[in-house]
């Protein structure tokens, strides 16, 4: 005779708790997706919390039960975002050569970019027009899986080892300048891919072309 577990109060009780909290997690989750796309099509100041609940089909009120207001669900947006691309970044692991770790670098940025669109028009697209802060009012630092910062660290590394010509010192300086050009081609890649007078290439090719005409002429010549 086959034996069955009774069901207890207690499971029930859990599972309720467990499926209540799976349906907050993704509601703010829509919360955040739809807030991301509005920022990015409107712009952060024409965006009301009115206007993120419309887009999802919630009342305003419901909202406010995960955000306090609009500042909370932009400084939890960044964070989120900002977190996952330090983490992409950060995949690629310590390779000891600074050079080959840069030409990894962004191939990996070309890649968080490419593969999460909204997230990259929202995190270097969107104008701000001010500091995001937190309850405090104090300015939010971001996660510690920090992009720019392993990128000007890995710059400023190649510099000490003498690897790049004498005249790029400067590591903020070539830290953006890697960085900017990369944003380029991402950018024209979102802003006109379906411009019949601009045959776009392959972005992540281009990149790849990019990155290794950058480093290589950025490089020290041989002694």
């Amino acid at each position: 005779m086959t034996h069955v577990t009774p069901v207890t109060t207690s499971a029930i009780r859990s599972a309720s708790l467990a499926r209540r909290e799976r349906q907050k997690a993704e509601t703010r989750q829509a919360i955040l997706d739809a807030a991301r796309e509005l920022f990015v099509a409107e712009g952060v100041e024409a965006t009301t919390m009115r206007g993120i609940a419309a887009r999802i089909g919630y009342t305003p009120t419901a909202i406010y039960h995960h955000f306090r207001d609009k500042d909370a669900l932009i400084v939890e947006l960044c964070m989120a975002d900002f977190r996952a691309l330090g983490q992409a970044m950060y995949k690629i692991g310590r390779i000891e050569d600074p050079v080959t770790r840069l030409m990894r670098m962004g191939q990996a940025y070309a890649d968080f970019a490419l593969d999460n669109p909204s997230q990259y028009r929202f995190m270097f697209m969107t104008v701000f027009a001010q500091p995001l802060l937190d309850a405090d009012g104090h300015v939010i630092k971001m996660p510690d899986e920090d992009a720019y910062a392993f990128l000007l660290s890995t710059v400023e590394e190649g510099i000490a080892r003498g690897v790049f010509r004498p005249e790029l010192a400067d590591g903020p300086e070539l830290a953006q300048m890697f960085w900017g050009s990369i944003h380029g081609i991402v950018s024209l890649w979102f802003t006109h891919c379906a411009d019949p007078h601009i045959i776009l290439r392959d972005p992540r090719e281009t990149i790849r072309t990019l990155c290794d005409t950058l480093i290589r002429g950025a490089l020290r010549a041989p002694a």
